[in-house]
């Protein structure tokens, strides 16, 4: 199985559960009808929000279970959207990193390369000028440098 690697970002003026699903929308229409998707993610509440899980129902093509938010089906609590997001049966899935461990996130080693290439020792001006930055930054990056990060630490026991 290939695996491609590429960075889309979006500055924006807030992070709420519409902004994140435009987002989702956006990245997902940049692959082919029958694109696997594994979104690896952490556990913030607008990754499970209700509008995420019909965005994945609606591209997997998967009507019967959705009903409304806090009263039936999946949408109604985060323990069955987030059961539904990680459904590996999806073509679209979500494997959420363990809670109180973001270092395990792939977006969190890429925050931090775009931290040190970027952002260190930058002064800017206004969110626009953060942008005008960032774009070519990220154009830059997957041309350059997107492949995928390899696990080559094999961690030691905390107790002995």
């Amino acid at each position: 199985m290939a695996i491609t690697v590429r960075v889309l970002g979006v500055v924006g003026d807030t992070r709420t559960e519409q902004d994140y699903a435009s987002f989702r929308k956006t990245l997902f229409a940049t692959g082919a009808p029958t694109t696997a998707w594994h979104v690896v993610a952490d556990n913030l509440a607008t990754h499970v929000s209700e509008s995420v899980v019909r965005l994945v129902a609606d591209l997997c093509g998967i009507e019967d279970e959705c009903g409304e938010k806090g009263k039936s089906a999946v949408p109604a609590a985060m323990v069955t959207r987030e059961a539904f997001l990680r459904d590996a049966a999806h073509r679209s899935r979500f494997p959420f990193t363990p809670r109180h461990a973001p270092w395990l996130n792939q977006i969190e080693i890429w925050f931090s390369i775009r931290a040190r290439k970027l952002l260190r020792r930058a002064g800017f001006t206004s969110q626009q000028d953060l942008k005008a930055r960032s774009e070519p930054f990220i154009a830059h990056f997957n041309q350059t440098l997107a492949k995928p990060f390899k696990w080559t630490r094999t961690g030691k026991p905390l107790a002995a």
